[in-house]
């Protein structure tokens, strides 16, 4: 990353714990005056299925995925509402918009709850004028798939054999050859943020926008197959 200078400045940070983000954020914004813009981007794999999962393992997946982000927010926005404005980018993945994923629905799961998040946050901060984006990127070439980002279930229940399957597709085929450039992907994030209307939802990559389309499409299909029996649970008086 480099060493701080005027327009750099690196900190050691354990986004699980309040004060330390408490801290980090007082520091940035005491050095440059305001905090612009906020990219949460801490997270990381947890395989496995529902059924093998332990509590530990699904606790910990969301306290980095999830409960990270929020203690960032908590501390970030105090600053963004006082400077009205400011620009706040989540990034999910595809897999939480689509997590039709044997052996992932951990962090599919986790992924789902910070697009959710950042929906409601978006219509809570609008009048303050800070914007906010979810970022559905798929997959990239990163070291995402590496062990030191992806946590593998400690249990393992041989009839789940998509799940196995799943597992050996990304740690075989998949590691390395990835279709999403992460140099790109940070180029999009600097175009979004200067731009006057940035969206809410960015799927970002081919097989992202691909995945996020067909899952509109098989839920149109439903709502169309559905609707007459579904609209006939409210009340007819």
């Amino acid at each position: 990353m480099g060493p701080a200078s005027d327009s750099l400045l690196p900190l050691a940070v354990d986004l699980t714990n309040q004060d330390s983000v408490r801290a980090a954020i007082d520091k940035t914004v005491s050095t440059f005056g305001s905090l612009d813009i906020v990219v949460n981007n801490a997270g990381y794999g947890q395989q496995g299925t529902i059924e093998a999962l332990t509590d530990r393992e699904l606790r910990q997946n969301f306290e980095v995925n999830i409960f990270a982000p929020l203690n960032v927010l908590r501390h970030a926005l105090p600053h963004m509402r006082r400077q009205r404005f400011g620009h706040i980018i989540n990034i999910a993945s595809i897999v939480g918009f689509q997590g039709g994923y044997a052996g992932w629905g951990c962090y599919v799961s986790s992924k789902f709850a910070l697009a959710g998040l950042t929906e409601s946050l978006a219509a809570e901060v609008a009048e303050l004028g800070i914007k906010v984006t979810v970022l559905y990127p798929g997959p990239v070439r990163t070291d995402f798939l590496s062990s030191g980002s992806l946590a593998i279930a400690e249990h393992k229940i041989d009839d789940y054999t998509q799940a196995q399957a799943s597992l050996d597709l990304h740690l075989g085929s998949l590691a390395g050859h990835q279709a999403g450039d992460p140099d790109k992907l940070a180029m999009l994030i600097m175009q979004i943020v200067d731009v006057p209307a940035p969206p809410l939802h960015l799927f970002a990559g081919h097989i992202a926008n691909e995945l996020a389309l067909q899952k509109m499409r098989d839920v149109r299909m439903d709502i169309d197959a559905w609707q007459g029996s579904a609209e006939a649970t409210d009340y007819t008086d």
